[in-house]
């Protein structure tokens, strides 16, 4: 009998993919120890990083103190920025990634700090960056999370097209009721023209009701109160399409899992799940 033995898949696999494969664990996977300390690291300097943009909005600081924090905050760019190169090099397909939502969160962490050298006082924008934090429920394995927020995104979706239908109708009642209201009411009643009259029709049909525009006529009164109780039921209904499209998707609900796409990046897969719900790879 020979000795000799067969490479195995790994000893056959190109050098590259194996450290590709260990950054991919670190950085995706919260099952594992270092992924769950990676992880939770992350989400630590998530924090600092918006109490340290909400700081700096404090007026009265030092000058040191805001330097302090302006040198914070740029060390976490950079780790940040690092990071993300990271993220694109340890998936197979990093343009799926990059236009996948948490890849655009990520993006969007970061643009802000680089755009303010050109455009000052971009860098408040940052505080977009408390999103990156939903990654906390694959993190602490809260999948039952998980499960309950894709609930609420089938939801969403399947109510869209009805929820359009319902804008639609209440753009188009808006522009009828602010055209009556700035022929009733007239310019000398605050109703300088139909633009005009529209805000206040969103304000009264929303019951938000500011105050600064009111009719003065007796019709335009007449109207106005007409507006204010179908306000009233417009507010229902998008609720009630919502609630309802919530109601059947809680009845199927899904197993999901905190195990991420090699691939794509992609997450929330069903627990029996082989494939990538995204882009098709082996998981």
């Amino acid at each position: 009998m020979s000795s000799e033995t067969h490479p195995t898949a790994s000893d056959s696999a190109p050098e590259g993919r194996g450290w590709r494969t260990q950054l991919h664990t670190v950085i995706f996977e919260a099952d594992t120890a270092a992924g769950r300390a990676f992880d939770l690291l992350l989400i630590a300097l998530i924090a600092v990083s918006v109490l340290v943009v909400s700081v700096e909005t404090v007026p009265g600081l030092s000058a040191r103190a805001y330097a302090m924090l302006r040198a914070l905050e740029w060390g976490l760019t950079v780790l940040f920025t690092i990071e993300y190169v990271l993220r694109l090099i340890a998936v197979r397909r990093p343009v799926v990634y990059a236009a996948s939502f948490y890849g655009l969160v990520d993006l969007a962490a970061i643009l802000p700090t680089w755009i303010s050298l050109v455009v000052p006082g971009a860098g408040v924008l940052m505080v977009v960056r408390v999103l990156r934090m939903l990654r906390v429920f694959r993190v602490l394995k809260l999948t039952r999370y998980l499960a309950e927020a894709q609930t609420i995104g089938v939801a969403l979706r399947a109510s869209q097209r009805k929820i359009a239908v319902f804008l639609f109708a209440v753009a188009t009642a808006v522009v009828i009721v602010g055209s009556v209201m700035f022929v009733v009411e007239g310019p000398e009643h605050g109703f300088t023209s139909i633009p005009a009259s529209m805000y206040w029709a969103v304000v009264t049909l929303t019951t938000v009701g500011y105050g600064d525009i009111a009719p003065r006529t007796g019709l335009g009164q007449a109207l106005a109160s007409l507006v204010m109780i179908l306000g009233y039921g417009i507010i229902a209904v998008p609720t009630g399409i919502v609630t309802s499209e919530l109601a059947l998707a809680a009845r199927a609900p899904v197993a999901l899992n905190t195990q991420q796409c090699v691939s794509c990046g992609a997450d929330s897969h069903a627990d029996d799940a082989t494939y990538c719900r995204r882009c098709g790879a082996p998981l």
